[in-house]
C-alpha cells in the first residue's frame, strides 16, 4: 500500500525548492538549522510567514541536519510521510466501513485499500507532497488520522477503552502543532458519534451531555490554536480586510471552494499552485452565485436522502466541516481555492467510494459476487492508473522555478503574481528584457501590484531608463508607501538625476519608516557630503556605522568627511579600521598613510605606503615574455 502510495511521486526527488515559499521557509532561512536552545526557541515560538508550525520546523531541522540543503532529502521525507498516511487512512476507513455495518471479508479489505489508494494517489495531493513547504500538510494529516483513529477506537467494541481517549487527544495536539488545518475536529468527533457509531441515538438526556463534554479537550487545544494561527496571520499580515474584500464575495468565494474541490475531485485537470484571488469581483458573480445555488442543492439533496443513505449527508458535513477554515470568510493570502486545501477535507470522498463498493459486493447475489468483484478491481485499477499517471505529471510541475510559473501562466494566464515571479527569475538569470517583459505583463494584469512596478523599476534602471524607473518606484510607493528600499531606490535614482532636494526627502522618509535601515542613513550622508554639509554627513555615516559596523564603504565616507574637516586623528582611526577589514587593498593604506603623514606620524606613513607599493607589485600582471 504504502509503496503504491509513492509510485507518481518519485519524480519529486528531482525536483528542486521553488520560489513560492521554499526560499524563505528554507534556503534563506537559518532560524530552524540546529538543535541548540535559539534555535529551539525560535521553532516552537515563531510566527514566522503567517504560520504557527512548531512541529514542522522541528522536522525541517531534523532534515538539515541529515541531508544539508539538498531538496531530495526534504521531499523524500514528505513522500515518507505521505505513505504512511495512507496506511493510515486505509486503518481508518476499515474502522468507518465495519462500524457502518459492513461485515469482516476480503471485499471490506478491498474497499478500505482501494479508499485509501483513491485519496494517496489523487493528483489534488501532489501541492501537498511534491511542495518542500508544504510539510505540515502531510505530518499534520498523519497526527489527524491517528486522531480519528483512535478516537473510533476508543468508542468501538464493547466498552469505551480510556488509553486510545488519550493516544487521540495527544496526536490532536501534534497535528495542530504541525499545522493548524484540523481545529474544526471537534465537530468532527461529533459526527462521527451520530454515524458511523450511533453514540448520539443510543444515549439520552445526561449522558448526551457527557458526549459533549468528552469534546472539551480538543474543543481547547481547537480554540486555542486557532487562536494562534490567527495572531501568526496578522503578525505576517496575510488577513485582508472587510473594507478590502467585502464579506458578500467572501461568502461568494467560500460557495465557490465548496465546488471547486469536488469538481477537481472528480475532473483533477487543469491543476495549478495558484488560483489567484481576481482583481475584479464583480466579474465573478455569475460564478459564485451558481456556485452558491449548486452547494445549497447539494446540500437540502444528501439532507433528504439522508434516512437511506446517512453516509452521504455524514460525508457531506465532514467535507465543508473541514473545508471551513480555509474557504476564505477569513482570507488569508492571494488564493483564491488551493489544490493543498483538499488534503482532509477530500477523504470523506475516498470513504464513499470504498464504500459504494462494499455496498455493490454485499449486495449482489452469492454467485454474481466473484464477477462483480473481477469486474470492480479491473475498473479500480484503471482509475487508480488515471490517477496515478496525471499526479505524476502534476509532480512534474514542481521540478523548478521557472517550470512552476509557466504552468500556472498556462492554466491560469491572468495571474500577476505569475508572471511577476517568472519575471524575478528571469532577472537572476541575466535575462533582463525577458524579465521586463514578464514584469510589464504583471502590471497590466494588475496594476496595484507594488512588486512588479519595484522591480520593473530596478531593471529600467539598470539599463538607463531612468525616468520610466522613477515613475515605477513612484507607482510602488502610491500603492505601499511604507515601503523603507523603495523610497531609498528612489532616493538613489533622483540623486542621480541631479534633483538633490527630492532626494534627500526620499532617504529621510526611508529612515523614519524604518530607523535600522544603515543603506538610508548612508546613502543620506554621502548626499549631504557632496552638498558640503560635513557634520550632517558625518553624523548620518556614523548611525550607519553603528547599523553596519564592518561596512567598509561607510568607513570611506567617514574619512573622506574628516579629512575635509582636516581632524587627521579622525580619518585615521577610521582608515585604521578599514585596513582591519580590507587588508588587502592598497587604496585604503595609501589613505591611511596619507592620513597619518598629515598627522606628523612619517614612520607609520612610510610603512603602510611601502605595504601599499607591495600589493600593487603582486597585483601587476606578469610580462611572461620576458628573459625568452
Amino acid at each position: 500500500m504504502a509503496a503504491l502510495a509513492l509510485l507518481p511521486f518519485v519524480g519529486a526527488f528531482r525536483n528542486q525548492f521553488v520560489n513560492w515559499d521554499d526560499y524563505e521557509t528554507l534556503v534563506n532561512n537559518p532560524h530552524y538549522r540546529g538543535w541548540a536552545w535559539p534555535q529551539l526557541r525560535w521553532m516552537l515560538t515563531t510566527f514566522y510567514m503567517g504560520h504557527y508550525q512548531p512541529l514542522s520546523w522541528l522536522t525541517f531541522s531534523l532534515d538539515h541536519a541529515v541531508w544539508g540543503a539538498n531538496p531530495a532529502g526534504y521531499h523524500l521525507t514528505n513522500l515518507l510521510l505521505h505513505a504512511l498516511n495512507a496506511a493510515l487512512f486505509l486503518l481508518v476507513t476499515r474502522l468507518l466501513l465495519s462500524e457502518a455495518g459492513a461485515r469482516e471479508s476480503p471485499a471490506l479489505d478491498f474497499a478500505a485499500a482501494l479508499a485509501a489508494l483513491i485519496f494517496a494517489l489523487h493528483p489534488l495531493r501532489v501541492e501537498s507532497v511534491a511542495w518542500a513547504t508544504e510539510r505540515r500538510d502531510v505530518l499534520s494529516g498523519g497526527f489527524f488520522l491517528l486522531t480519528v483513529y483512535g478516537y473510533l477506537r476508543c468508542h468501538t467494541g464493547s466498552a469505551p477503552r480510556r488509553r486510545w481517549f488519550w493516544i487521540s487527544l495527544a496526536a490532536y495536539f501534534l497535528s495542530l502543532a504541525a499545522k493548524a488545518a484540523a481545529i474544526t475536529l471537534p465537530v468532527v468527533l461529533l459526527l462521527l458519534d451520530i454515524y458511523p457509531l450511533g453514540r448520539w441515538a443510543e444515549e439520552r438526556g445526561s449522558n448526551r451531555a457527557a458526549i459533549f463534554r468528552e469534546k472539551a479537550p480538543f474543543l481547547v487545544l481547537a480554540l486555542a490554536f486557532a487562536a494562534l494561527a490567527l495572531l501568526a496571520q496578522h503578525s505576517a499580515g496575510a488577513l485582508r480586510p472587510v473594507r478590502q474584500y467585502f464579506f458578500s464575495y467572501r461568502l461568494g468565494q467560500a460557495a465557490y471552494g465548496v465546488i471547486f474541490y469536488l469538481w477537481k475531485s472528480l475532473l483533477p485537470f487543469d491543476l495549478s499552485p495558484l488560483y489567484e484571488l481576481p482583481y475584479d469581483f464583480a466579474e465573478w458573480t455569475a460564478v459564485f452565485t451558481t456556485s452558491a445555488i449548486l452547494a445549497s442543492t447539494l446540500t437540502l439533496g444528501f439532507f433528504l436522502a439522508r434516512k437511506r443513505w446517512p453516509a452521504g449527508l455524514a460525508c457531506w458535513i465532514y467535507y465543508v466541516v473541514m473545508l471551513a477554515p480555509v474557504l476564505g470568510v477569513a482570507q488569508s493570502g492571494p488564493q483564491l481555492v488551493a489544490d493543498r486545501y483538499s488534503y482532509l477535507a477530500c477523504m470523506s470522498w475516498a470513504v464513499l467510494i470504498g464504500g459504494g463498493f462494499f455496498r455493490l459486493w454485499s449486495s449482489a447475489a452469492l454467485r454474481r459476487r466473484r464477477e462483480i468483484a473481477i469486474g470492480s478491481a479491473v475498473v479500480s485499477g484503471c482509475i487508480l492508473v488515471v490517477l496515478g499517471i496525471l499526479a505524476s505529471r502534476q509532480t512534474a510541475v514542481w521540478r523548478d522555478t521557472p517550470t512552476l510559473w509557466r504552468h500556472v501562466i498556462a492554466v491560469a494566464p491572468p495571474s500577476s503574481i505569475a508572471h511577476y515571479n517568472l519575471g524575478r527569475e528571469l532577472e537572476e538569470e541575466g535575462k533582463f528584457a525577458a524579465a521586463l517583459d514578464y514584469y510589464n505583463q504583471a502590471i497590466a494584469i494588475n496594476p496595484a501590484n507594488p512588486d512588479a512596478h519595484y522591480n520593473l523599476a530596478r531593471v529600467l534602471a539598470r539599463q538607463g531608463m531612468e525616468p520610466q524607473a522613477i515613475e515605477h518606484y513612484r507607482l510602488a510607493l502610491a500603492i505601499r508607501p511604507g515601503d523603507a528600499d523603495t523610497h531609498n531606490n528612489l532616493g538613489l535614482l533622483l540623486a542621480r538625476r541631479g534633483d538633490l532636494d527630492a532626494s534627500l526627502a526620499e532617504f529621510r522618509r526611508a529612515i523614519a519608516i524604518d530607523p535600522s535601515y544603515g543603506k538610508a542613513f548612508f546613502n543620506l550622508g554621502r548626499l549631504l557630503a557632496r552638498q558640503g554639509r560635513l557634520d550632517e554627513a558625518a553624523e548620518n555615516y556614523r548611525q550607519a556605522l553603528k547599523l553596519n559596523p564592518k561596512e567598509s564603504e561607510i568607513l570611506i565616507g567617514l574619512s573622506e568627511v574628516a579629512v575635509q574637516q582636516q581632524r587627521w586623528d579622525e580619518a585615521a582611526v577610521y582608515l585604521r579600521r578599514l585596513v582591519a577589514l580590507k587588508p588587502d587593498s592598497a587604496d585604503a593604506h595609501t589613505a591611511l598613510a596619507r592620513a597619518l603623514a598629515a598627522q606628523g606620524n612619517k614612520i607609520e606613513a612610510e610603512k603602510h605606503y611601502e605595504e601599499a607599493v607591495r600589493l600593487l607589485k603582486s597585483a601587476a600582471p606578469r610580462d611572461e615574455s620576458a628573459g625568452r
